[in-house]
């Protein structure tokens, strides 16, 4: 319980009226700074009890996409069963203080507030607590009070639609890329034999040699094998450009999910590297990608971009794939990212550029892709990437 401003003016009042009226012995002056004063006692006596209120949270989900309406309902219960209460609340959403109108309790009354959850960025955004407060008499004294537990709600990046990915490369003997249209199977390991197993995939060599079955790991080498490189340098992008840049890696890293294909998803700085295994060709629909790519997408949305120019990760990220999308902003130095995305076979450069003059381009060998949002770039990687 407190004093507000007001309350201090009245009981500063108050003692003057009641000093000075004893004082000068006018004892209609010392009666009505008594009165003031018992004013006072009479609102700071009201609000000490604790009021039996009952707060709870509604979120819809607590997993929200960016730019997503989300609207969450407080419900505020009065448990009194013969004292009516007034409040007014405050909600915490995001760290941000939210003023929420709850109209007169009754006794054993409930009354619901609505809240927006804000989803313009990406991360995890937290709910609560809400504040009572209660107001006394002629709102001198309040008491503010913590109500309901702290509800998270995490914002992952959009899933834009994606024609595919192009098809595979494969080394030949010497050296050269060789695109892989249909059929062939590439041994990329190993597994000890489990009952379901097809024999007919056992490695005789190795199962001589071990004295156990073991079975090949057959790859597809049609499969492409996609590694998308995000720019999570603060200087590479101007505005929002960051969360479309977002938006782009987590649609491609769905695709790829969405055709059972590996991929793998590291930022330039190195805190975010994530694989997306090949999935079984029975994963190749929408529900199905979406808890495989889940994890990367709730990765994504952890990810805040950092300070500095480094780019440590960038040379070991890409070893071994066959296409990588280099995705940054119109603030990035292109020449290094143009240099990192073609020691792939096939090299993309996707420019989150407000200024875009050309969708796209070709720049040695690179597939430069430009575009104020993240529906323009991946449009342009439909008409000239996808073939």
């Amino acid at each position: 319980m407190t004093i507000t401003p007001r309350g201090w003016a009245v009981l500063g009042t108050a003692a003057v009226l009641l000093a000075g009226g004893l004082w000068a012995q006018y004892p209609g002056v010392a009666g009505f700074g008594a009165a003031l004063l018992a004013m006072v006692v009479a609102s700071a006596a009201g609000v000490l009890l604790p009021a039996p209120l009952e707060v709870s949270r509604i979120v819809p989900s607590a997993r929200v996409t960016r730019l997503c309406e989300s609207h969450g309902t407080l419900t505020v219960t009065n448990r009194s069963p013969w004292l009516p209460v007034r409040v007014e609340g405050e909600d915490l959403v995001g760290g941000v203080p939210v003023q929420v109108r709850i109209p007169a309790l009754a006794a054993g009354a409930s009354r619901q507030a609505g809240f927006t959850v804000p989803t313009a960025r990406r991360g995890t955004v937290e709910l609560g607590p809400l504040t009572l407060a209660r107001r006394g008499l002629a709102r001198l004294a309040v008491a503010r009070s913590a109500h309901g537990e702290r509800s998270v709600v995490t914002v992952v990046p959009r899933v834009l639609p994606v024609l595919g990915l192009p098809s595979g490369v494969q080394r030949s003997h010497v050296g050269a890329d060789e695109r892989v249209e249909h059929g062939g199977t590439d041994l990329v390991g190993l597994h000890e034999y489990v009952p379901g197993d097809d024999l007919r995939r056992l490695h005789w060599a190795t199962s001589a040699k071990t004295g156990t079955l073991m079975i090949r790991d057959d790859a597809d080498p049609s499969l492409p094998h996609l590694t998308v490189l995000l720019d999570d340098r603060a200087s590479s992008y101007a505005g929002d450009g960051f969360e479309e840049a977002a938006d782009i890696a987590a649609s491609l890293i769905n695709e790829a999910a969405t055709s059972s294909n590996p991929a793998r998803l590291v930022t330039v700085s190195g805190a975010l590297d994530v694989d997306l295994p090949a999935g079984p060709e029975s994963a190749g629909d929408y529900a199905s990608a979406g808890l495989l790519a889940a994890p990367v997408l709730d990765a994504l949305a952890g990810i805040d971009p950092v300070d500095g120019d480094e780019m440590s990760a960038a040379a070991a990220a890409l070893h071994g794939s066959d296409i990588v999308a280099v995705v940054s902003g119109e603030r990035a130095p292109t020449a290094s990212l143009l240099v990192d995305a073609g020691r792939s076979s096939l090299g993309v450069l996707a420019l989150v550029d407000a200024h875009a003059n050309r969708l796209s381009d070709v720049v040695g060998g690179v597939v430069v892709l430009r575009g104020p949002r993240a529906e323009d770039v991946l449009n342009g990687w439909d008409l000239a990437v996808v073939r």
